[in-house]
């Protein structure tokens, strides 16, 4: 579904990414996991089109996308939910998920109903605006709004970071349930725990270079042996 072969890129003259490879499969999620300044969201964004990539491929659903726009990689179905969330914080939910459709993108089955079965404490607050939600709150609305496109696969960043332990259990629920709906995911993660509950493949960033590739499982054994 989504294939990363020698990306490298940076800010500037400062190259952070040094031949990055990685993989996800449908129905897969991969975490890439690593320390703060490692190159995780960079990665990302980098995947996104949001920063241009110096060297490397990044291909989905067998075609390249490097070099792409970004509103042409969402048309074609890979979703993007950053570590800020940026959702709209004079719009209601509703009004945040409406915008989150992608005129002439992908058909499917996301919809407001099926999200706010996904997130419930969503569905209670449409008519709030976005800015008066709590922090889990406006990472569920974010992820939300993002599905609202329809998306064949997520990059997600950081998604339990700053959240209260209840929230974190309900986040990864709803990783599992998108991951069991289809969706190829790839997570940036520094919760060790969290990642390895809910991945089945694991790449361990440090300094710009991926250190491991593997089973999720096996994550754990490689940091501490």
């Amino acid at each position: 579904m989504l294939e990363v072969a020698g990306l490298e890129a940076g800010y500037g003259r400062a190259r952070v990414l040094f031949g990055v490879s990685l993989e996800v499969r449908a129905g897969e999620l991969a975490v890439l996991a690593g320390p703060n300044g490692a190159g995780k969201s960079t990665t990302l964004k980098s995947i996104m089109g949001l920063i241009r990539s110096s060297a490397g491929t990044v291909r989905f659903s067998g075609d390249r996308i490097d070099g792409l726009p970004p509103f042409e990689i969402a048309r074609r179905g890979l979703g993007y939910v950053p570590e800020d969330r940026r959702i709209f914080p004079g719009l209601s939910v509703a009004e945040n998920l409406e915008v989150g459709r992608i005129p002439g993108g992908r058909a499917g089955a996301w919809t407001p109903e099926r999200v706010a079965a996904l997130f419930p404490a969503l569905a209670a607050l449409r008519e709030r605006s976005g800015g008066s939600l709590s922090g889990g709150e406006q990472q569920m609305l974010a992820i939300a709004r993002t599905l609202m496109g329809n998306p064949a696969a997520l990059l997600l960043d950081e998604p339990s970071e700053g959240l209260a332990p209840r929230v974190v259990a309900d986040m990864e629920r709803a990783i599992v349930e998108m991951k069991a709906s289809g969706l190829a995911i790839l997570l940036c993660e520094q919760n060790l725990a969290f990642a390895r509950r809910v991945a089945d493949r694991a790449y361990l960033l440090e300094q710009g270079q991926v250190r491991f590739a593997g089973a999720a499982s096996e994550l754990g054994e490689y940091l501490f042996p």
